[in-house]
């Protein structure tokens, strides 16, 4: 039997290296993984193997060194050849306009300047040094002379190449760049911190932080942390790029992470536009920015432009408005939702946050409030991203007054004085009134039934709503289809044309589909795409009505939970004479067989949809996948079949990738749906 020499060991052990090296550069900078991850650890395992067994072939370059090491007694400093300095801010437009204007000015410039932008994480700033194409060092920015070494810990992180990828590489050069943790990922570690008993982080930027500072390395190679180069200090061995956008065109040449949310604009009027845009798509982006950085393109204008104090003249942050601010809790009260659901609030002395005054924040449910320790006259730091309603995140415990007051659970509901009762397993207390007694269930529920992904009933807005309750104008959704025109026009803010419109979207609105009846009912636990399941299952609204528990949980978006609480809605007397009422007002639907339903193509697939598709819809989209019998999800998990990725895609996207799940772009949807969609008709 032949025998293995060690030479031909080092020759596999190289080659595994390189290996691991390129498929890891294709997952975490390149965002396109070339093989599953569990090709990829059967790869790392043979690797580790063989180093175990001839540990005269270890390298701190291999991929095997970024577990970490037994901690540290204190980090070094050290001290940056090329200082890391500090940005100036601009706010306003007529910050940027003056920025413009000085930049023409010191190049004397007679057309529009090219910038390089580009976005301003949230992370921690970091100075990469490789020596003849191998990372000998990194440091934070510490003062911006001076940082703590941490080279252990940047170690671990896999996007970052532990030997540049060019047979040429410089003699010397300084990569900046941001660490900072992905949205998804920071989720991941609170979760992890929660189910540990240990205390959460506030944001990304705090848990990528206190990662890289770890004493202990291994603690920092269990966290998913990222990096994105920005900038260069110093480079020997090699003349500097001509512009910005070359350096990093050159970066990703050599495996360095770079994002692509980045552009070459011209003019003031060319950063403006940038900014709006990212702005626009701030809270679709897997990674949390604060603003976008703006620095003249060409080298040689930027030496010409040069620094003042601690700050190039050539480059300018535009910060967005703060999404974070501390304000003063004056006090907690609760709100009833459409179920009943008891919701605390914070109510704030007024604060900008994110460009927005606020003066209401969520506190979710009491379990949350003494996890926070959140108490009345606390000063509380308050966030808000996009859309997201704002929610008290923590206080500041230096701040608290002496009189701070906990926050107890009213015993009965503000709105109707029915018990609020909590169920042992549930984390919500809930008014037991009912929509029939509790105004605030009352109109919550008339809200969905007339949302658009229900009944879609156009003009029945909120406030309308609010005055047909309050003046007991309508009790149920049935008393909608009653309203004439005289009693609405006199109503407040409504003219005989809006009645006119109300009456008839609501005259539209009784042609329908069975799955948006079943989601208007509001039947608790059951949202857009159980609605759907239940309707596509059972293909009769009156075969839903009089299904069992077993046959319920024969659908698949249905498990024990859903079933109880679809067989109590269906076993009230009052919800189904309001079917009966809805029906007789004239609501009808299409109505199939569903043994139709179980032989589609799709059936059982689970898709999710992310991002901007060039022509479809989101509804589109979601249509066609329902009529092969897929089924349209919101989350991504183990058990999703595909994801459907648009344009500007953001952390579904990295977790199908991390899970390493099929993604398709709209033609591969369309591809997968060809003829499909034809043959279930």
């Amino acid at each position: 039997m032949a025998t293995v020499s060690s030479a031909e060991f080092a020759v596999r052990v190289a080659a595994l290296r390189d290996l691991l090296d390129r498929h890891a550069h294709a997952y975490y900078v390149l965002d396109s993984p070339t093989i599953p991850d569990v090709d990829y650890d059967a790869l790392f395992r043979e690797l580790e193997a063989l180093e175990s067994a001839h540990p005269e072939l270890i390298s701190l370059q291999s991929p095997t060194q970024r577990v970490g090491a037994a901690p540290l007694p204190e980090f070094a400093q050290v001290r940056h050849s090329v200082p890391m300095l500090s940005l100036g801010n601009g706010f306003a437009d007529e910050d940027i306009l003056a920025f413009d204007r000085r930049v023409r000015d010191g190049l004397q410039a007679t057309e529009e300047v090219a910038y390089a932008a580009e976005l301003k994480f949230d992370g921690l700033a970091i100075n990469l040094r490789y020596e003849a194409g191998v990372l000998v060092e990194a440091a934070t920015r510490g003062d911006g002379a001076t940082g703590e070494n941490v080279t252990a810990n940047v170690r671990t992180i896999r996007g970052i190449p532990l030997r540049l990828q060019t047979e040429h590489p410089p003699a010397v050069i300084d990569v900046r760049g941001e660490v900072l943790l992905f949205k998804a990922d920071f989720a991941s570690l609170n979760v992890r911190q929660r189910t540990a008993g240990l205390k959460e982080f506030a944001n990304p930027r705090n848990a990528a932080a206190g990662s890289l500072r770890q004493l202990d390395s291994r603690i920092t190679a269990s966290r998913a942390l990222r990096f994105f180069a920005y900038g260069v200090g110093a480079l020997d061995g090699m003349p500097m790029p001509a512009s910005h956008t070359a350096l990093l065109d050159w970066y990703r040449q050599l495996g360095i992470p770079v994002c692509q949310e980045r552009r070459v604009v011209s003019g003031a009027q060319g950063l403006l536009a940038f900014y709006r845009d990212i702005g626009a798509r701030r809270a679709a982006l897997p990674y949390e920015i604060d603003g976008v950085v703006y620095k003249v393109d060409a080298v040689a204008e930027q030496q010409q432009l040069g620094f003042v104090s601690r700050a190039p003249r050539f480059a300018l942050a535009h910060k967005f408005p703060a999404e974070e601010a501390s304000t003063v809790v004056q006090d907690i009260t609760v709100q009833v939702g459409r179920t009943g659901a008891i919701t605390p609030v914070a109510r704030l002395a007024p604060v900008s946050v994110g460009g927005v005054t606020v003066t209401n924040a969520t506190l979710h449910n009491e379990d949350e409030v003494r996890r926070k320790d959140i108490r009345i006259g606390d000063t509380a730091i308050v966030r808000r991203a996009g859309d997201v309603i704002p929610e008290v995140v923590s206080f500041i415990a230096e701040l608290r007054p002496v009189d701070a007051r906990e926050f107890v659970m009213p015993t009965a509901c503000p709105v109707c004085g029915s018990p609020i009762v909590r169920l042992d397993e549930e984390a919500i207390a809930r008014c037991s009134g009912g929509w029939l007694t509790c105004a605030a269930q009352r109109k919550g529920g008339l809200q969905h039934f007339v949302s658009r992904r229900a009944m879609d009933i156009e003009g029945l807005g909120e406030q309308l709503i609010e005055q047909l309750v309050d003046r007991e104008v309508i009790r149920t959704p049935a008393d909608l289809y009653k309203l004439g025109l005289v009693g609405l026009a006199e109503l407040e803010r409504m003219a005989d044309k809006s009645a006119r419109n109300v009456i008839a979207a609501l005259e539209k609105s009784k042609a329908t589909t069975l799955a948006r009846f079943i989601y208007a009912l509001g039947i608790r636990h059951v949202g857009e795409a159980t609605a759907k399941a239940l309707a596509a299952h059972f293909g009769q609204l009156d075969a839903a009505i009089a299904a069992t528990e077993a046959q319920l949980l024969e659908v698949a978006d249905v498990g024990p939970v859903v079933a109880q609480s679809i067989l109590a809605f269906f076993g009230d007397p009052l919800n189904r004479e309001l079917i009966d009422q809805l029906r007789a007002a004239g609501l009808h639907w299409k109505e199939g067989s569903p043994q139709q339903v179980r032989a589609l193509p799709q059936s059982g697939k689970t898709f999710v949809l992310t991002g901007t598709l060039p022509t479809l819809g989101r509804d589109d989209a979601a249509a066609l996948i329902e009529a092969v019998g897929g089924k349209v999800a919101s989350s991504v998990s183990k058990k999703t079949s595909y994801v459907v990725a648009g344009a500007e895609a953001g952390s579904k996207l990295v977790k199908a990738t991390e899970l390493g799940l099929v993604i398709l772009d709209e033609a591969g949807l369309l591809q997968l749906l060809k003829g499909q969609v034809d043959a279930t008709n």
